[in-house]
């Protein structure tokens, strides 16, 4: 049970790039879209369609990929692998998402919701930076650059997608 609560949040099988780039696209697609839309339910549809949309094209090009690297089609199976491979991607909107149902829902005001998803979003990446540095065994100096980093890439991604919309 504990491990898929924390695959649920923080990715599955290990993944932490598809985490990770399933977050960002979160933070950017929700942060973009606030800015013309501040309804909750509709803010979900754009996000959770958007996520789902990429996880898709994500699981079509590595398939493609490894079926040019393998130089034959891939089996079903093998399909399914990467599919689930890259699940962290449809993971990580899960957490935000449930944020703006609450939002939608009553339970906080509308910016509030955002800014919860938002920072779900960023939570996640945080922990996502230290989930690398335990993998690779880091010390604390290198753990906090890690996260550091994590946390500047998410948010460097979002206001260049912000900046960019306006």
């Amino acid at each position: 049970m504990r491990d898929s609560l924390q695959n649920a949040a923080f990715g599955a099988e290990g993944s932490v790039a598809s985490t990770v780039y399933g977050t960002v696209v979160v933070m950017a697609t929700l942060s973009a879209a606030y800015a013309v839309e501040p309804d909750p339910w509709r803010l979900e549809i754009i996000v959770v369609s958007t996520v789902l949309v990429l996880w898709i094209a994500h699981v079509y090009a590595h398939g493609l990929s490894e079926s040019l690297e393998l130089r034959r089609r891939l089996s079903r199976q093998e399909a399914g692998l990467i599919a689930r491979r890259e699940l962290g991607m449809v993971l990580a909107a899960a957490l935000p998402s449930a944020a703006l149902v609450l939002g939608a829902l009553g339970v906080f005001r509308e910016n509030v919701a955002v800014a919860v998803a938002l920072g779900v979003g960023l939570f996640i990446l945080g922990a996502e930076g230290v989930r690398y540095a335990r993998v690779e065994r880091l010390g604390p100096l290198a753990t906090l650059v890690a996260v550091v980093s994590t946390l500047g890439l998410g948010l460097l991604v979002v206001l260049l997608k912000v900046t960019v919309e306006h």
